[in-house]
């Protein structure tokens, strides 16, 4: 089946401020599509740099039937590479994550070095040129201990844009002097753009996230005044106005950068105000851990958030950070990965306890994997066609959708 001419007929009638067709969500070869046009030519958020702390940690990321491998070397710095030997095609490395010595072949120890050098491969004979045989590299970019991948041949160079504006704004948090406190890996039976525009509006959280509200003010993503918000959003406005003087005196850098739909790497951030304690997203609004990153003094300064086009979001906090992978499986399959950030020499059980800690986007992932897997068997009813944004409440949704289509039109030229 050829794709292209219905999704340009799809692009073409694409009504902004609606939702997409329901094939964008539902069509086996236009996810297909998805995983070759955004997936495959776009910088994808692979995971924290703190997964892999130590010479030989290595872990894998799945796009499609590409799988990369990225893993720390002997010196230090972090590399990634297809996860296939050039013998014969194997998988190098089966297990999510782990450590190694060398990278070695499973299948007839072929072995490389850390670097993906071809240092031994056993009775290929005199002329057989070893120098040409190394792994493959994939395209890899570390911002401030956040690792991006791309596996496109040339990738899109605006990500250079994107480091430069948020390097001074995560930098402050030290990811790099972290260690993973808990990892989650999470299946949606949902589209991966579901997953996506759920995280990029906050209309539903009062409705169904009763733990992320008691810290979190939903009026810090994407909310504009209506007559009936306008006296919550008045107030949350002059509380950010006067966090956001209270942290560039500290010199933290806190003010709105969005680019979420103008440039083709896409991406939004801003330090937002807390409820309650106004240190952490937990339950009481209280620092999860007692260790503070980098050179943190107090424990209430907010949140940071960052949003990256097409699959994750983070949020920076003075005690821990919380950082998503969101990564399609299927045309209906999605894996969330959420992953817990604590200062490298916090210690279990008496800097921070794990189940306070992950609490709050433990039930919130449950609560939007919910929703996102209602709104797909929704979708796939004949009645189901693309309804309204909010102008009020879901403009980073639209932006979404926006950065989306965009992409997909400049794609097929």
């Amino acid at each position: 089946m050829n794709i292209t001419p219905n999704l340009r007929t799809l692009l073409e009638r694409r009504k902004p401020g609606y939702s997409l067709e329901a094939p964008f969500y539902l069509d086996p070869v236009l996810f297909e599509q998805d995983l070759k046009l955004i997936f495959g030519r776009h910088w994808i958020y692979a995971g924290p740099q703190a997964c892999i702390p130590e010479d030989g940690d290595f872990f894998t990321v799945d796009i499609g039937s590409t799988s990369v491998l990225l893993v720390r070397d002997g010196d230090g710095g972090v590399n990634a590479f297809h996860n296939v030997c050039r013998h014969r095609g194997s998988r190098l490395c089966n297990e999510q994550k782990g450590a190694v010595g060398n990278l070695v072949c499973p299948y007839h120890q072929w072995t490389y070095d850390l670097t993906g050098k071809l240092m031994f491969a056993e009775h290929m004979g005199e002329g057989f040129a070893r120098d040409t045989h190394n792994l493959k590299p994939v395209h890899l970019r570390n911002v401030a201990g956040l690792l991006f991948i791309c596996l496109a041949d040339v990738p899109p160079q605006d990500f250079e844009q994107l480091a430069a504006e948020m390097t001074p704004y995560v930098v402050q948090h030290r990811v790099a002097d972290c260690k993973v406190a808990a990892q989650i890996d999470m299946v949606e039976h949902c589209n991966w753009k579901l997953t996506m525009e759920n995280n990029r509006e906050c209309y539903h959280c009062r409705g169904s996230h009763p733990e992320l509200t008691r810290s979190l003010f939903e009026y810090g993503f994407g909310y504009a005044p209506t007559p009936e918000t306008c006296d919550g959003i008045n107030e949350y406005n002059r509380l950010l106005a006067e966090r956001h003087a209270q942290w560039e005196a500290l010199g933290l850098p806190c003010r709105e950068i969005d680019h979420l739909d103008d440039r083709v790497t896409g991406f939004r951030t801003q330090r937002l105000p807390l409820d309650r304690g106004g240190e952490a997203q937990t339950l009481n609004g209280k620092a999860a851990s007692s260790k503070r990153l980098g050179q943190f003094q107090q424990s209430d300064l907010g949140a940071l958030s960052f949003w990256t086009q097409p699959n994750s979001w983070h949020h920076f906090m003075a005690d821990h950070i919380v950082t998503f992978t969101v990564l399609p499986i299927a045309v209906d399959k999605t894996l969330v990965r959420t992953t817990w950030l604590v200062h490298k020499d916090a210690v279990e059980g008496v800097d921070y306890e794990v189940g306070n800690l992950t609490a709050v986007w433990n039930a919130t992932n449950a609560q939007d994997r919910q929703l996102c897997e209602q709104s797909q068997r929704g979708i796939a009813s004949p009645a189901y066609e693309p309804g309204p944004y909010s102008p009020f409440t879901e403009g980073l949704v639209d932006k979404f959708c926006n950065w989306y289509t965009a992409r997909m039109a400049a794609e097929l030229g």
